[in-house]
Order: C-alpha cells, then structure tokens, then sequence
C-alpha cells in the first residue's frame, strides 16, 4: 500500500467516524417535517399547504439561530484541537445560556407577530387559517429547539456525533407517536386534527433537548467547568455568530422568496403551495444528507487548525470535497428514481402528486452541486470563516431574488430551476474561489 493511499485510508476514518453518525441524525431530524407533512396531508390539501407556509416561517426563525450550532462546533473544537478541554466545555456552556435568551424572545415575539407572518404569503382564507393555528402552538417548541442546536454543536465540537444520533432517533420516534394520536386520536379519545400535530412537535422537542442538556451538563462538571451564566462568554458568542447570522438570513431569504415567487406563479395557489412544500421538505431532508459530510469538515477543519495543522486541513479539505461530488450523485439518482412514486407518500391530491415529478427531476439534477456546496461551507464554518459567508451570502442572493421573482410568471418548475441551479451554482463559485485561497487557514484557539 502506498503511502498516499495510507493517508487516504486514514482520512476516511476520520471523515466517516464523524459523518456517519451525523448522517443519521441528520436524516432523523428532518423526519420531523415529513413525518408531519405525511401525518397532515392526509387531512387535506389546505391543511398541508398551511402547514408549508407555517413550517418556512419557523425553520426561518430557527435557521436564523443556526450559529448556535455552527459556531459552537467551531469554537469548541478549536479549543479542544489546542488542548483545553475544560475551555471548550465552559465556551459550549455560554453558548447554551444564549439559545436559552434567544429562544424566549423569539416565542414571545413569534407568537405576537403570527398573524402578520401568515398573511404577508397572501394565501386563500382556508390555508392561513391553518397555518395561522399551527404556527402559534410550533413556536413554543422555539426555545428547546435552539437548546437543541447548541447542545448538538458542543457534542460536535467535542468530536462526538453518535450521541446527537441517539437522541434525534429517540425524539423522531417520539413526535411520530405523538402526532399520530393527538391528531387523529385512539379509541373513544378524539383526535385534534393540524393542532395535534403541531402540540406533538414540540412535546417531542422539549424532551429531545432535555436529554442533550443532561450529557453537556454532565461533561461539563466532570472537567470542572461552571455551569453559571458568565455575560462575558455569552457576549462573546453573540458576537461571533453575527457573521453566521448573516449568512443563514441570505439562505432563508432566498428560500421566501422562492416560496413568494412559486404564490406568484401560481394558477392555483393551494396545489402549487402544497406541491412546493413537499419539495422544499424533500430538498431540506436531502441537504441534511449531504450536510453529513460538513458536518465532520466542521469539526475536525476547528480541530486541526487549532492544533495549527494547516497542511493537514487543506488535505482532508480535498478529501471531502470529493466526498461530497459522491454523495450528492447518490442522492441525486435516488430523487429521480423516486419522483414518480414519493408524491403518493405524503397526499392523496393527484393534481399535487403530477405537479411534484418534473420539480423533483430538477432538484435530482442539483445534487452533485448542493454536495460541493455543503462541504466547503462547512470547511469554513469550522474554520471560523463566518465574515467571508456572511459577504457572499449577500452577493448571492443579490444575483438571485430578481431572476427567480422575473421567472415566477413560468410557473414552479421554472422557479425551481432557477433555485436549483442559479443559487446553488453562484454559491458554489463564491466557496470555491475562498477555498482555493490561505485567508481561512488561520490557526490557534
């Protein structure tokens, strides 16, 4: 064996030890939105194009808070490649005392705000009738939600994947259970119908957090690291995630005003609604899938340039790059093979179910893109890289808002075109060309 393919060999274990676990969680945790949306759409197309213009509001304000994750796993890994595992505890530890401040003011405010929310999508009285109820119970899942994305990135951070894992299958299993009886009942007890469902979301929510709580806290008093708020680190945190906010409000931008132009398009808006939300649900579960692999490229790119291995990281930066053209054709093929059998999985509308094919083929043919695109993303999330995303976050999203908003006259595979290869692909220039420079190779805690 050669000594390249020994390298080689290594940095597949390396990538794989992280990846694989994370891509189960990653799979397990949009299980959420489709079991839901399998679990709502069988109550009717209004009430899962509700349930669509409901759930892209609250993934926006929850992406929005990504950087707890994000930024967490970076920073924690960056300390412990250095060599202070206690530091990196106590740095998660700040990170969870700022979801919790987060996630209050984001319930009270998101629950205020619902109705302007729902109605600024401009849909048919049924369909913001649904979404409306379904979004004031969801956001009380806010908080457990963002208590979820920071405990997942300090267990990242801390090189640990398989325990986020554990608790993705056990709180996916849980909300499939709980939705299943709150919404359609058992025995004498009547169901709810869409409440149900969305009561069972965040009861599952609430109980997944509480287990990722336990093992942080646990690890953190075992190395001696308080558990106290210190509003110097909580500052701290906040500071560093504003680039990543930034970021994340480009991408979830463009995700409304592609779901904006798809009602502008629209003949009829509640078949059209209902067939970009499963979809988008579909793409979201599939981007998790590839994210696997940025996910380990977010741990181990903090951890080796902590250490200052900078030869290293671009090395296993190649790696998963051509880890990530591999997925993304997998995943790609799957979707096309698949499109004309998924629709029947989530509705019994054929109008719904004949508008989703020719969607899911151009979303088919994206996937090599959207694996490069994840990958280098990651490189540089871990690399603490946020001001550079946060710039070409903008750029993209400049270049793309007017063309999908001039092309929605088309209708939704034309706007789907325009998502799946005119947004992907100007992220895919913007991180190439940081990912071929040395400015993100910077090394230390």
């Amino acid at each position: 064996m050669t000594r390249l393919s020994q390298v080689r060999r290594a940095q597949d274990r390396e990538i794989l030890r992280l990846a694989v676990p994370a891509f189960l969680a990653l799979v397990a945790e949009p299980m959420f939105l489709l079991s839901d949306a399998a679990i709502v759409g069988h109550l009717g197309t209004p009430e899962l194009a509700g349930l669509g213009i409901a759930g892209v509001v609250l993934q926006t304000v929850v992406g929005l808070c990504v950087f707890l994750a994000y930024g967490t796993t970076a920073g924690v890994a960056r300390r412990l490649g250095a060599g202070d595992r206690r530091g990196a505890l106590a740095q998660g530890v700040d990170g969870l005392w700022l979801a919790v401040i987060i996630g209050v003011v984001a319930t009270v405010l998101g629950i205020a705000t619902t109705g302007p929310l729902v109605a600024a999508f401009d849909a048919s009285p049924a369909v913001t009738e649904h979404a409306t109820t379904y979004l004031r119970i969801a956001f009380l899942g806010t908080t457990p939600l963002l208590l979820m994305l920071a405990a997942t990135g300090v267990l990242r951070g801390l090189q640990d994947t398989r325990t986020p894992l554990v608790v993705a299958v056990a709180g996916n299993a849980l909300n499939i259970a709980l939705n299943l009886l709150l919404v359609y009942g058992v025995g004498p007890i009547g169901g709810l119908g869409l409440p149900g469902s969305a009561l069972g979301s965040v009861l599952a929510q609430v109980a997944s957090a509480a287990a990722l709580l336990f093992v942080v806290v646990r690890g953190a008093r075992r190395e001696g690291a308080s558990l106290r708020p210190h509003p110097a680190g909580i500052r701290a945190a906040g500071r560093s995630g504003v680039p990543l906010v930034i970021r994340t409000l480009t991408l979830r931008a463009a995700l409304l005003i592609t779901t904006y132009a798809v009602t502008l398009g629209a003949v009829d808006s509640s078949v059209d609604l209902a067939t970009h939300q499963l979809a988008i649900t579909l793409w979201t579960f599939l981007a998790f899938v590839l994210d696997a692999i940025a996910i380990a490229a977010q741990a181990i790119t903090g951890r080796l340039l902590g250490s200052g291995d900078t030869e290293e990281t671009r090395a296993v930066t190649r790696r998963m790059v051509q880890w990530g053209v591999g997925s993304g054709v997998v995943t790609g093929l799957l979707l096309a093979a698949g499109s004309p059998l998924l629709g029947r999985l989530f509705t019994t509308d054929p109008a719904v179910r004949d508008a989703l094919v020719p969607v899911l083929v151009v979303a088919a043919l994206a996937q090599p893109i959207a694996g490069v695109v994840f990958v280098l993303d990651g490189v540089l999330i871990g690399a603490g890289d946020g001001s550079y995303l946060a710039r070409g976050g903008l750029v993209t999203l400049v270049v793309y808002a007017p063309v999908v908003l001039l092309v929605a006259g088309g209708g939704l595979v034309a706007v789907w075109v325009s998502f799946a290869f005119l947004f992907m692909g100007a992220r895919l220039v913007v991180l190439v060309h940081r990912a071929r420079g040395d400015a993100w190779l910077v090394t230390g805690a």
